[in-house]
């Protein structure tokens, strides 16, 4: 029976010469993956709760006593962590207010082998035992440790043949053509009762012009905004649980999955593999090979227009302030040259005219932000701020590798000694001992050579430590090779020292990260700059 050992209320008694039992704080957690029934008066989460207090109840000689806080998941998954009960657990947990978890089984508690290694690990870190009402283990004890890994690589084994059958009966029901839920499409209503797609005739007819339209005007662009422009809106529907979903304005997005979507073919797809539906078609073969043909070209258009070499200084760090949407490259040619732009992203979904922003010469935003990080490198009062920001930086980063050192080779401490106490594999069990050792042998050696990656971390901050002359050195030196750096160099020293660039419609907002000039300085000690050989 697994008692844990108490440290609160430890007394003798008085003439009677019997000792007192330690109170152990019992917290019952119960979960359901599923949110049938819940509305009932008594569900399972209150079955699981009933069999957890009446086990307490029999330890009530060991002092346990069940705690009133109730943490229970109702309609939640065991394959995943992310549960407000079991987050709420594990705060009062590290906040030392509970002893023992008692749960029904353990897979209520986690479906994930790994997920479960990561919570007895927070238990033992506070030394909380976890009690199974249904599955006798002690998970002090090594043999209650092989044991309870024994059970639950079993509950993973089922979570992961349920998955199977759930996957192998969407492919059978694909292969026979039926819908499988999901969002329906626009074009389409579903019937609920036989689980199958019936033709929506308003919106028929809008999907049927949207293709028609396309291979008219041929852009997605302007059919989006002409779209609009008439008050149409993407699919409007209510989910199962009654919850509205209404439409929303049309952009790119929207056409690409329209254009592609196999439904309106009749058809139904799975993976590679396509099979007729058991609803009605909407767009014929021929319209759908004209459209289809003109995407087509249009993809092998657009990828000949923004092929290049050259690397855009800005890419991922450069914002449209008015939109607040990424901005990408993009090219032109005239008379015979290329032109570099950045592009606000939405202003391509939606159409120019909607953004005050929408492109930028390229060459000359980069310039101006070239010219701002230059101004940083010449500036001596930066540079000593820098200088100080790296001191402090490094004395951070060597108290967090000397408090790492110091827990790493306090786990291991344990691990060798609880590999010193277990018996020898001609003792006992032999194949439970010798997989017992494996196990600790594993553990200590990657213990081992974590010790050393961070004593190796720590060798280095003593060997190279920063000076004010370094960062003035370093700086000095990238500001007087930056032309001659070559362009990914460039790119990925922007990307080192810039957060962000916000674009607005009168001038630019260049903001610099926190520890950017410390990371670059790191990366510049002990290594050349790359720049292109001299002719």
């Amino acid at each position: 029976m697994p008692v844990r050992n108490g440290n609160n209320g430890n007394a003798n008694g008085g003439g009677n010469g019997q000792s007192i039992k330690p109170i152990v704080r019992c917290a019952i957690y119960t979960r359901k993956s599923t949110d049938e029934n819940l509305d009932n008066d008594f569900n399972s989460l209150d079955a699981q709760r009933e069999s957890a207090e009446n086990f307490i109840k029999s330890q009530q000689h060991e002092g346990w006593i069940a705690l009133p806080d109730r943490y229970d998941d109702p309609a939640y998954s065991g394959a995943t962590l992310e549960r407000p009960a079991l987050q709420r657990l594990m705060q009062d947990i590290e906040a030392g207010k509970i002893d023992t978890v008692v749960i029904y089984k353990i897979d209520r508690l986690s479906r994930s082998l790994l997920d479960f290694t990561k919570l007895i690990e927070k238990l033992d870190a506070r030394n909380v035992t976890l009690v199974s009402v249904t599955q006798q283990f002690n998970t002090t004890t090594s043999m209650g440790r092989l044991t309870l890994n024994i059970l639950l690589s079993f509950a993973q084994f089922e979570r992961e043949v349920i998955t199977e059958r759930i996957r192998d009966k969407v492919a059978a029901a694909k292969r026979r053509g039926k819908y499988m839920g999901g969002t329906p499409p626009i074009g389409y209503d579903v019937d609920r009762v036989n689980k199958r797609l019936l033709v929506n005739p308003e919106e028929a007819t809008l999907v049927r012009f949207i293709f028609r339209r396309f291979v008219q005007i041929r852009s997605t662009t302007l059919l989006s905004k002409e779209l609009n422009g008439q008050g149409h809106h993407t699919k409007a529907w209510v989910t199962v649980k009654g919850r509205a979903r209404p439409g929303i304005p049309w952009h790119k997005g929207h056409l690409y999955r329209l254009l592609n979507n196999l439904l309106y073919l009749g058809l139904v797809a799975h993976k590679d593999q396509t099979y007729p539906g058991e609803h009605e078609a909407i767009i014929d073969r021929k319209l759908w090979d004209e459209a289809h043909k003109i995407l087509a070209e249009n993809l092998r258009s657009r990828g000949q227009r923004t092929r290049s070499k050259t690397p855009a200084l800005l890419r991922g760090v450069i914002r449209c302030a008015h939109c607040d949407s990424g901005m990408g490259i993009t090219y032109t040619a005239k008379k015979g040259r290329q032109y570099r732009y950045y592009l606000c992203v939405k202003a391509d979904k939606r159409g120019y005219d909607t953004c005050p922003v929408r492109t930028l010469p390229a060459a000359e935003i980069e310039e101006a932000v070239v010219n701002q990080l230059r101004a940083v490198f010449r500036s001596p009062e930066l540079i000593a701020k820098t200088f100080k920001n790296v001191r402090g930086l490094e004395e951070e980063e060597r108290k967090r590798l000397e408090q790492l050192k110091a827990e790493i080779g306090q786990r291991l401490a344990v691990l060798r000694s609880t590999a010193a106490r277990l018996p020898g594999p001609r003792t006992g069990n032999s194949d439970l001992a010798r997989s017992e050792l494996t196990g600790l042998d594993g553990d200590i050696k990657a213990a081992e050579r974590d010790l050393k990656l961070v004593e190796a971390d720590l060798a280095g901050l003593e060997d190279r430590p920063s000076s004010e002359e370094d960062v003035l050195r370093e700086l000095t030196a990238l500001d007087s090779l930056w032309d001659n750096l070559f362009p990914l160099e460039q790119e990925r020293i922007i990307h080192l020292l810039v957060e962000k660039v916000l674009v607005h419609k009168d001038g630019i907002e260049v903001s610099l990260r926190s520890d950017g000039l410390h990371s670059l300085n790191r990366e510049l000690q002990g290594r050349e700059l790359e720049a292109p050989c001299a002719k």
